[in-house]
């Protein structure tokens, strides 16, 4: 399969980053990638689908790899993951002899190793340029969950229609559950055996970079975990604080210790982002040197600095994120000539174990494993999303009353437009029809 046909098949099945931003997988393709690397790192603590699915569909997932790289005429694939990852690893090595192109390429066990940069940078020794896109350094990477989805494409003509999300924390039984698209956060935490505790709030997505969700909010294409907490949980009251507040925090409490910065995963590869001298400048209100504010858009946004790094429990990455996302919608992008610094020598002992990120965070009572159910899950009903990644989202298809199956189109891509269709995710009645989704009722 040459790379036009892959890249219209990935295209229609609607197949999006299965994590993260949800960017449209088809448009990664690029013939200049020598090297396709696939992101097994799932570094944040509690979330581990994607080791769980690369262990079941390692032969699957290697063969779509292959796919790929003969498509784009890449020479090398590197199956990146951590060695604790046994059940993977092992399941990889099973099969690899079969692929000549693929390797294993092990990631230490740090956050954020799932990052691509520092991903790029551990199994190839290429640093990507600050703001650059993988493609500039010849690597194009995909995380686990979506080279399946590739692969029910390519063998079973089969859109993305569901997700695997975890459903852990304060649950009776924490699991990974194979979800419809627009079924609801509260009907999974049903199969999960129900909260433990009286009063809670849910995070959408990992710990370190997930968001605050409700239980009517619905799975999408980009849905990880839902993580059930103590309303009164560190990691909930940082989702939860002010921003107002956190600046005069900020400029009540920040010494300039700098921890925020020597830790920074990005700053010790060379990127001009320096969490303390924003903080400087933001609480200063001096705007005379506009470096800080603009580095701002070099910042990966991992949440080291502010769940982990700094003593004061300051918010170094919701205010860098509160700047970075003005300057976006004002229309500015990141300088592509920036300039950089080496990688910093000092790195390997700066760089955070997963454990002790799990432990400070308060988070270790709820490392449990949540393993894949075999059984489906069934709702009643569906809300899906006509946006469920980056690009234009899909227009509605379908009218109140229609009939539609499992894979029937419900939204159709924006043409010429960075776009997908959306599916039906199960069988029934379309029940309403609003811009922004489609109700199914089984």
């Amino acid at each position: 399969m040459n790379l036009t046909e892959l890249s219209s098949l990935m295209q229609n099945a609607g197949v999006a980053g299965a994590g993260g931003a949800g960017f449209p997988s088809y448009a990664k393709l690029n013939a200049a990638a020598d090297t396709i690397i696939l992101n097994c790192a799932e570094c944040e603590p509690l979330l581990k689908l994607h080791r769980q699915v690369l262990a079941k569909y390692a032969k699957e997932i290697l063969e779509t790899l292959t796919v790929i790289a003969d498509a784009v005429d890449a020479q090398s694939i590197i199956i990146a993951v951590k060695p604790h990852y046994k059940e993977a690893v092992a399941a990889v090595q099973a099969v690899i002899a079969n692929y000549p192109k693929a390797r294993i390429g092990l990631l230490p066990e740090v956050y954020p190793a799932g990052d691509e940069v520092v991903t790029i940078y551990e199994t190839t020794g290429r640093v990507v340029r600050p703001g650059a896109l993988p493609i500039t350094v010849g690597v194009t990477v995909f995380n686990v969950e979506t080279v399946y989805n590739i692969y029910r494409a390519l063998n079973e003509s089969a859109p993305v229609t569901y997700k695997y999300i975890t459903i852990t924390g304060e649950v009776a039984s924490p699991v990974t559950l194979k979800a419809p698209l627009g079924t609801t956060y509260g009907e999974l935490i049903a199969l999960a055996g129900g909260a433990t505790v009286k009063d809670y709030k849910l995070v959408g997505g990992g710990p370190m970079t997930g968001r605050i969700v409700s239980e009517s909010d619905v799975v999408t294409k980009t849905s990880s975990a839902i993580i059930v907490l103590p309303a009164d949980h560190f990691v909930i009251r940082k989702k939860t604080s002010k921003i107002k507040i956190d600046m005069k925090r900020a400029m009540a409490a920040c010494c300039q210790c700098r921890m925020c910065t020597d830790l920074c995963s990005r700053h010790l590869l060379g990127h001009p982002i320096e969490p303390h001298l924003f903080m400087r400048s933001a609480t200063s209100g001096v705007t005379k040197d506009l470096a800080p504010f603009m580095n701002t858009m070099y910042c990966s946004q991992c949440g080291l600095c502010e769940m982990y790094a700094c003593s004061q429990n300051l918010s170094p990455r919701t205010l860098i994120g509160e700047y970075k996302n003005g300057l976006r919608a004002n229309g500015i992008k990141p300088d592509p000539n920036v300039e950089m610094g080496p990688v910093n020598e000092n790195r390997s002992g700066r760089m955070v174990p997963v454990d002790r990120l799990t432990a400070r965070l308060g988070l270790t009572p709820y490392d449990k494993p949540a393993l894949i159910a075999d059984k489906d899950v069934t709702p009643a009903s569906v809300k899906v999303m006509m946006g469920q990644s980056i690009g234009v989202p899909a227009s509605p298809s379908v009218k109140v009353g229609d009939t539609v199956k499992v894979g029937d189109v419900i939204g159709t891509a924006a043409e010429g437009k960075l776009s997908m269709p959306i599916h039906a995710s199960i069988s029934g009645t379309v029940a309403e029809v609003a811009d922004k989704y489609v109700v199914i009722r089984a």
